[in-house]
C-alpha cells in the first residue's frame, strides 16, 4: 500500500485506512505531535505508489472482473483497516516488535447492520472463527466480519460488542464474527498489541471503492506460501445471461509452502532463487529452520546442500466471500465449499497446520430473517433462492477470484523485517514474469 512502512524509534504508528489512495482520518502517535506530522507527510506521499497488481502483470486469469476487481464490486460491502507498525530487533514479549493489525468487512455497511444470509466451512480447522455456532444453525450473519491475529481475536470480539452497543444495533446480543491467522513469525504476537481501540478504527473508517493489498491490516505480519503475504482481493462479474451476479472475495493470506506455490498452473515457487529465508543479524541462540539448521544473514549465498529445509505448512487463510446473489444458507454453504478449490489451484493441501476458513454471504433477501437482531416480520416475507441448476458460473467465480485475491495478495506485499531480525521477501515480479514467459503462460498486460 505505501511501500516500506517508516519506523521512527520505538514510537507506534497506526494506519486506519481502507483505499489504495486514502485519506488519512486517524493516525496514532508517539511521544510528540512531530512524529505525527512527519508521519503523515510520508504515508500522504507514498500512498499512491501501489505495486502492479497480477493482470497488470500480464499473469492470466479467467472471468470477468468487477470495476474495482475487489470484495467492494458487491455493492454495500465496505472495508476497513488498521495497521500496526512498531519497533525492530529482538523479540521481547510485551514491548515489540509489532507487525499486526485489524481488517474489517461490513456486509452492508455502516449505514445499518441489518443481518445477511451466511455459510462457513474449515477446509481444515487448525484455526478459529467465532459466531460461527450460530451461523449454522440459521445461516444468519448480524456482525461485521473482523480479521486479526491468532491470540487477538479475543479482544477484537469484544470490541465489535462494544462499537455496536455504542451504535445501538437491535437486539439483545450478538455472536461477533472474528477470525485470524498468525503473525508470530515477525510479530510479538504474545504481546497483545492489538487493542479495542484498533478494531473500532478499523470499523469506522470502512469503506467502499478501492481496496488497498497486501502489507495492511490484518494481513500486516502474514506470510504465503513462502514469501510475505497479507491481503488481497478480487472480484467476478456474471454475464447477464447467467444472472449479472458479482462475486467478491477478500482473503488475509498466510498459508502454504514455497515448494508448493503454483501461479497460472506452473511451480513457480521451485524456479524463484535469490530470495530464501534469511535474517538481518545473527542472533545468539540463533533463529533456526525447521531442520534445525540456523538461517543465514540475508546476503550470504549457500549452496543448496547448505541451505536449511523448508519449515512445515504452519500458516493459515481466511477467505471471506460476498456476492449478490439471491442465495439461500444452504447454497451459500455450497458456493463456500468451492473456495478450497481455488486454493487448490495455488498448489494448497490444506495442511495440518493450517487454518483454512472461509465464510460466504450475500446481500440479496434484505428483510427475510433478522436473527437476534429483530423480531421475525408475519406474515413470512417473500425470499428468493436460485434453482440449484443456476449454481455453477457462482462456483466458478469463487474459484477464480478466490485464486486471483491470493496472488493479488502476494505481488503487493512488500519485504519486512520482523520480530528477532526475520525478514519475509516479498514475491518478485521480474522471476514471476520471466518463469511464467517460459512456459507460455504470460499475457501481454
Amino acid at each position: 500500500m505505501w511501500g516500506e512502512r517508516p519506523r521512527f524509534g520505538n514510537d507506534l504508528y497506526v494506519y486506519s485506512t481502507h483505499s489504495a489512495h486514502p485519506e488519512i482520518p486517524m493516525i496514532g502517535h508517539g511521544p510528540s505531535r512531530a512524529c505525527l506530522c512527519v508521519l503523515l507527510a510520508i504515508t500522504t506521499a507514498t500512498a499512491g505508489a501501489q505495486k502492479p497488481r497480477a493482470r497488470a502483470l500480464g499473469i492470466p486469469f479467467d472471468g470477468t472482473p468487477g470495476p474495482l476487481n475487489a470484495i467492494t464490486d458487491v455493492t454495500g460491502v465496505e472495508v476497513g483497516y488498521t495497521t500496526l507498525v512498531r519497533g525492530d530487533g529482538r523479540r521481547v514479549v510485551g514491548q515489540g516488535p509489532v507487525r499486526t493489525g485489524v481488517t474489517a468487512i461490513l456486509p452492508r455497511g455502516k449505514a445499518t447492520l441489518e443481518p445477511v444470509f451466511a455459510a462457513f466451512y474449515a477446509g481444515n480447522g487448525n484455526g478459529d472463527m467465532t459466531g460461527t455456532h450460530w451461523i449454522e444453525e440459521t445461516g444468519v450473519l448480524e456482525t461485521p466480519v473482523m480479521i486479526t491475529n491468532t491470540l487477538s481475536v479475543g479482544t477484537v470480539r469484544d470490541a465489535v460488542v462494544d462499537w455496536m452497543v455504542k451504535r445501538n444495533a437491535p437486539g439483545p446480543f450478538w455472536y461477533p464474527v472474528v477470525t485470524e491467522t498468525s503473525d508470530g513469525g515477525l510479530n510479538d504476537m504474545k504481546g497483545l498489541h492489538v487493542k479495542a481501540e484498533h478494531a473500532f478504527q478499523a470499523l469506522e473508517n470502512a469503506k467502499a471503492g478501492p481496496v488497498a493489498e497486501g502489507n495492511v491490516g490484518g494481513g500486516t505480519g502474514m506470510n504465503c506460501n513462502g514469501f510475505k503475504g497479507g491481503t488481497g482481493t478480487s472480484s467476478r462479474v456474471l454475464p447477464a445471461s447467467q444472472g449479472g451476479f458479482t462475486v467478491g472475495v477478500l482473503v488475509q493470506c498466510n498459508y502454504g509452502q514455497r515448494s508448493q506455490l503454483r501461479i497460472a498452473g506452473i511451480p513457480v515457487g521451485r524456479e524463484i532463487t535469490g530470495v530464501d529465508p534469511c535474517v538481518g543479524k545473527l542472533l545468539d541462540p540463533p533463529i533456526t529452520a525447521a531442520d534445525g539448521r540456523a538461517l543465514p544473514v540475508c546476503g550470504t549465498t549457500l549452496p543448496p546442500s547448505e541451505k536449511p529445509a523448508e519449515d512445515p505448512e504452519q500458516g493459515s487463510i481466511i477467505i471471506v466471500v460476498a456476492t449478490t446473489a439471491p442465495l439461500s444458507p444452504d447454497e451459500l454453504k455450497r458456493m463456500v465449499r468451492r473456495v478450497a478449490l481455488g486454493l487448490g489451484r495455488m498448489g494448497s493441501i490444506n495442511g495440518n497446520g493450517s487454518g483454512d476458513i472461509f465464510l460466504a454471504f450475500s446481500t440479496a433477501n434484505r428483510g427475510v430473517d433478522w436473527g437476534n437482531s429483530g423480531p421475525s416480520p408475519l406474515p413470512a416475507p417473500t425470499m428468493q433462492r436460485l434453482g440449484s441448476g443456476r449454481m455453477d458460473p457462482l462456483f466458478t467465480a469463487t474459484v477464480e477470484a478466490t485464486e486471483e485475491a491470493i496472488v493479488n495478495a502476494m505481488l503487493a506485499a512488500d519485504t519486512m523485517d520482523g520480530a528477532d531480525y526475520r525478514r519475509s521477501w516479498a514475491l518478485p515480479h521480474d522471476q514471476l514474469q520471466t518463469i511464467l514467459k517460459k512456459y507460455n503462460r504470460l499475457r501481454a498486460p
